[in-house]
C-alpha cells in the first residue's frame, strides 16, 4: 500500500511501488486529466504537482510519493476556475488540447515562483512541455494573464 494525499483526499493504493505514478493516478484512482505522452518525462504532459512542484507522473514511481501531497489537473481548483484555467479559456489556447493539462500544471508551479514571469522565464520554465500543436505564444499570454490576476486577486486581500 502506499498512502497519500490525492487532490486533497488522503488515499492508499494497493499496487507495486515501481509503478508508474500517472498509472495509478490514471487506472486505480480513476483521473484521466494527466495525460502520457512519450513516457520518459521529455514531453510534459504527464505533469501533475508533488508537494507543489511540477513532477513528470510517467517517470515518478509510485512508491516515491509515500507520504506526499499529489495535484492532478483535476485538483488545481474545484471549480475549473483557477486563473491559469480561466485564462486558458478566455485567450483560447489549446487546439487538440492533449498536452495543456500538463501545460497548465508546469505553468501553476512556475507562478509560485515566479508570480510576475518574464518571457525569458515563460520560455526557459515552459521549454520542456511539447505541444504539437504548436501554440507556444497562446500559452505565453495566458501565463501572463493569469499572472496579472493572481497578483489583483492578492493586491485585493
Amino acid at each position: 500500500m502506499t498512502d497519500f494525499v490525492l487532490n486533497g483526499r488522503q488515499i492508499a493504493l494497493d499496487v507495486p511501488p515501481e509503478t508508474p505514478l500517472l498509472w495509478a493516478i490514471r487506472d486505480e484512482a480513476g483521473l484521466t486529466g494527466t495525460k502520457f505522452g512519450c513516457g520518459i518525462g521529455m514531453c510534459g504532459a504527464c505533469t501533475v504537482h508533488v508537494n507543489g512542484r511540477a513532477t513528470r507522473s510517467c517517470i515518478t514511481s509510485l512508491g516515491a510519493v509515500e507520504g506526499t501531497r499529489v495535484t492532478t489537473i483535476e485538483g488545481l481548483d474545484p471549480n475549473d476556475s483557477h486563473p491559469l484555467q480561466q485564462a486558458w479559456v478566455e485567450l483560447q489556447v489549446p487546439q487538440c488540447g492533449y498536452c495543456q493539462p500538463g501545460q497548465i500544471m508546469q505553468a501553476a508551479a512556475m507562478l509560485v515562483d515566479f508570480p510576475n514571469p518574464s518571457d525569458t522565464q515563460i520560455d526557459a520554465v515552459m521549454h520542456g512541455n511539447l505541444c504539437r500543436c504548436m501554440t507556444y505564444s497562446r500559452i505565453r499570454n495566458a501565463i501572463k494573464l493569469a499572472a496579472r490576476a493572481m497578483r489583483s486577486e492578492a493586491d485585493d486581500e
